[in-house]
């Protein structure tokens, strides 16, 4: 990790010339929940029709598992548009749930077994065998339980026009998508130095159920009640290396110094035979146990804090789309589900994190060096198991540096973003938001592990039951309230057309499975 410090010259060329740009920041959602029964259990039931195609629908699909429902917002440049879109997306599905509910909490309900995680269903056609197979695989690599863990997915650009005098700015002659792909890196690098304050602000999984450990001790859990773990200082057990059981992702490094390395590194991944999945076999007695035996199945398979994206167009791959056309946005994937929020994140959640976007955008951004990498993961790895713990240090450099001290320091720097973005935008929200995370880095317990464990110490309820009682509360709040009737056509109409469109993605297959394969990895 870098001493934080944002770019002057940087913030007072937005301020004089681009400030208009800070009105149209784009923003999109994903975000997961289980679908739960009423006594607790992982939901059974396939994906409900009314919902249309998991394949096809444009604002609701699945994860991993037919019972892991994963909500998407389009993208929009109204910042309060994703959480609205989200309250009518779960409005919509409220609507066919019957006794079911959407869990409140990242970390799972009460498991059974791991076969009682049923894969999602995509249905019949190539693409959709590609994707169910490739979550067959996940399982026998990881284990089922660790795919049931949700999160929420923040997806951030700049507007288009904002580039072009930016580059001009920095007095580069690259080619525009070049300059825009190279920036954005620089973004994901000091990222990836600060991104600790994340889970320590937002972390919301310090407890688990017993049940998803499967009799396995955890060395930093302990008995919080007979059906409850804890980690006593833990801000997200859903980010630690809670129920991830295989290293192979250890033998590999990606770079994020350049937008080439980044995709030569997750090729060279997706073509790397690894013994153990040979091992596991990739096609037994007729049924596709995994996609292939190599270090990643796909380039998604990677477990990664923030990515690079760009959208792909029909059987392109990822790394494919981002050699064609470079960084379109990137995708933040370090995030609880927020228990306290009915739809999983709150307003300020999302203003705190344009502001510290545009932090990460707005300084120096060195390459990251081995040493650096590992310094950041210590970081990352201490906060999410120790976050809450007094007098917790972090690694700067070749030095010790207090946690809480580091993170004011962080917002302090941060001030000057949020007073531009305040008048900007002709509002008081992002001050406001860095005032109430200032609570946070003022006192552990004001963050929202702090709030998980004291909320479920008064609740006198275990974790499921604690969780439980959030998601039936939020389930009624939804159900008393009607989705306006413009927004229930909107996503019925969508839900019959992905349908449709599945089925014509089904009837246009002209090759058989193992062809597609290998037409898709060439």
């Amino acid at each position: 990790m870098l001493k934080p410090k944002l770019d002057i010259e940087a913030l007072a060329f937005v301020r004089d010339q681009k400030a208009n740009s800070l009105t149209r920041l784009n923003r999109g959602i994903e975000k997961e929940s289980l679908r739960v029964t009423p006594d607790g259990y992982l939901s059974k039931r396939a994906h409900p029709k009314s919902w249309g195609s998991a394949l096809t629908n444009r604002y609701l699909t699945t994860d991993y598992s037919e019972a892991l429902p994963e909500l998407i917002t389009p993208v929009s440049d109204d910042v309060e548009a994703p959480r609205q879109w989200l309250k009518d997306i779960h409005q919509y599905m409220y609507q066919d749930m019957e006794d079911e509910v959407l869990w409140a909490g990242s970390m799972p309900c009460i498991m059974t077994k791991e076969e009682d995680v049923p894969l999602a269903d995509y249905g019949s056609s190539n693409v959709g065998q590609m994707k169910h197979v490739y979550r067959r695989g996940l399982g026998y690599r990881y284990g089922r339980y660790m795919q049931t863990i949700a999160g929420v997915h923040y997806n951030f650009s700049m507007p288009d026009d904002f580039w072009l005098d930016y580059q001009k700015f920095k007095n580069n002659s690259d080619e525009l998508s070049d300059f825009i792909s190279k920036e954005y890196l620089g973004l994901i690098r000091n990222y990836l130095r600060y991104c600790w304050i994340l889970p320590y602000l937002f972390g919301a999984s310090p407890a688990i159920c017993k049940s998803f450990m499967k009799g396995r001790v955890g060395s930093m859990l302990e008995d919080y009640s007979d059906c409850t773990l804890m980690g006593k200082y833990a801000t997200s057990l859903r980010m630690s290396d809670l129920g991830y059981q295989n290293n192979a992702q250890s033998k590999f490094t990606i770079c994020h110094n350049d937008i080439n390395d980044y995709v030569e590194a997750l090729e060279q991944a997706i073509r790397t035979p690894d013994e153990f999945y040979q091992e596991l076999g990739v096609k037994v007695d007729g049924e596709y146990r995994q996609l292939n035996a190599n270090l990643l199945q796909i380039e998604n398979e990677y477990y990664a804090k923030i990515r690079p994206k760009r959208v792909i167009t029909s059987g392109e791959r990822p790394t494919q789309a981002l050699k064609r056309g470079g960084v379109e946005y990137i995708e933040v994937r370090s995030l609880d589900l927020n228990p306290f929020d009915s739809v999983g994140i709150s307003q300020y959640q999302i203003d705190f994190l344009d502001v510290f976007l545009l932090f990460c955008l707005l300084q120096e951004s060195k390459d990251l060096s081995q040493r650096e990498n590992a310094e950041n993961d210590e970081n990352f790895k201490r906060v999410v198991n120790f976050g809450r713990k007094p007098g917790l240090h972090l690694l700067l450099g070749n030095r010790s540096v207090p946690l809480m001290d580091t993170a004011k320091t962080m917002l302090q720097e941060m001030q000057p973003i949020a007073d531009l973005m305040d008048s900007s935008n002709k509002t008081e929200r992002y001050t406001e938001a860095l005032e109430k995370i200032s609570l946070m880095t003022d006192d552990p317990a004001a963050t929202l592990s702090g709030q998980f464990m004291r909320q479920l110490q008064e609740s006198e309820q275990g974790y499921y039951g604690f969780v439980l009682s959030l998601s039936e509360q939020y389930k009624m709040e939804f159900s008393e309230s009607l989705l306006n009737d413009a927004q229930h056509h909107k996503f019925k109409e969508e839900a019959t057309a992905s349908l449709h469109r599945q089925q014509e993605v089904e009837q246009s297959d002209v090759m058989s499975f193992e062809q597609y394969l290998e037409n898709y990895f060439k």
